[in-house]
C-alpha cells in the first residue's frame, strides 16, 4: 500500500511539473479548477490499478471517485474555455507578475501547493481503494456512505446546472440566483462536494478504520476551505461586492451552507 501512495504521489508531482509549463507557455492559471476533480479521479484510478484482485467495494469507491471527478473537471474546463482566466487568480498573483516572479509563484503558490491538497483530499479512497482487495464486499456502512454521496452529487450537480441556465437567460443578468436548490442553500454546489467527499470517506472507513482513520483531514479540509476559504467565502466577497444590497437581503434570508428553508423576506 505504501508503495502505490508514494506511486500516486510522484505522478501527482509529474502531472503539477507538466501543468505548470503549460501555464508559463499560455500565462494562464485557472485551469488548475479542472485539475482538481480530474486529478482525484486519475489517483482514484491509479489506486485501482494498484490492487490485487478488486472487489465490489473497489469498484464502488472507484466508481464514486472517478464520476465526481470527471464531471467536476469537464464543468470547470468548459467553464474555464468559455470565460478565460478567473479573476480570482489574477488578484491573488497579482504583486507576484509585478514584482516579476510570477512563474515560480505559480509552480509553488498553484500547482505545487494544489498538488499537495489533491493528494490529501483524495487520500480516502486512495487508501480504501487500495485496502478493498481480494473481492471484498460492500458492507452495510459502504452503502450509508454511498447514500451520503447520492446527496451530494445531487445537490453539486442540479445546483451547477441551475445556477448555468440561470446565467445562461438575458433577463437574469445583474440579479441574485434565489431558485430552485438556490433557494435553500447559497451554496449548494459546494454542500454537495462536502458530502460526495464525507460520503467517500465513510465509504472507505468501513474497509480498514484503522487505516483510513488517518484520511480524516482530507474530508475535514475540504469542508473548511469550502465554507471558510476559497470556496463558499471568497465567492461571497466577491457578490457582495457585485450585487450589494440585493445579496445581502438573499443572505439575510438563505442559509449559507446547509440547506433548510428560506426565512421570510425583508419587509
Amino acid at each position: 500500500m505504501t508503495e502505490a501512495l508514494l506511486i500516486n504521489a510522484g505522478a501527482v508531482l509529474v502531472m503539477a511539473l507538466l501543468l505548470w509549463l503549460v501555464s508559463l507557455a499560455t500565462g494562464k492559471v485557472s485551469f488548475v479548477d479542472a485539475v482538481w476533480g480530474g486529478g482525484m479521479a486519475v489517483l482514484a484510478l491509479l489506486s485501482f490499478i494498484h490492487t490485487f484482485e478488486p472487489g465490489p467495494q473497489a469498484q464502488l469507491l472507484l466508481a464514486m471517485a472517478v464520476l465526481w471527478g470527471v464531471r467536476l473537471a469537464i464543468y470547470l474546463l468548459r467553464r474555464f474555455l468559455r470565460h478565460g482566466e478567473d479573476e480570482r487568480y489574477v488578484r491573488i498573483l497579482a504583486e507576484d507578475r509585478a514584482k516579476g516572479h510570477w512563474g515560480t509563484a505559480v509552480l509553488i503558490r498553484v500547482w505545487l501547493m494544489q498538488g499537495v491538497l489533491l493528494f490529501i483530499v483524495s487520500s480516502p479512497a486512495q487508501l480504501g481503494i487500495l485496502a478493498s482487495g481480494m473481492g471484498q464486499p460492500i458492507t452495510t456502512l459502504a452503502w450509508a456512505g454511498f447514500a451520503l454521496w447520492l446527496v451530494g452529487i445531487f445537490f453539486e450537480w442540479v445546483g451547477d446546472w441551475q445556477l448555468a441556465r440561470f446565467k445562461a437567460d438575458p433577463a437574469n443578468k445583474g440579479k441574485v440566483m434565489d431558485k430552485g436548490l438556490w433557494r435553500y442553500t447559497r451554496h449548494p454546489n459546494y454542500f454537495g462536494d462536502a458530502c460526495v467527499w464525507w460520503g467517500i470517506w465513510l465509504a472507505a472507513m468501513s474497509v480498514d478504520p484503522a487505516a483510513v482513520i488517518w484520511t480524516l483531514p482530507g474530508p475535514l479540509f475540504l469542508t473548511f476551505t469550502l465554507v471558510k476559504w476559497s470556496g463558499a467565502a471568497m465567492t461571497e466577497r466577491g457578490m457582495a461586492e457585485k450585487y450589494g444590497e440585493d445579496f445581502a437581503d438573499y443572505a439575510r434570508r438563505t442559509p449559507a451552507f446547509v440547506p433548510w428553508f428560506p426565512s421570510s423576506p425583508r419587509g
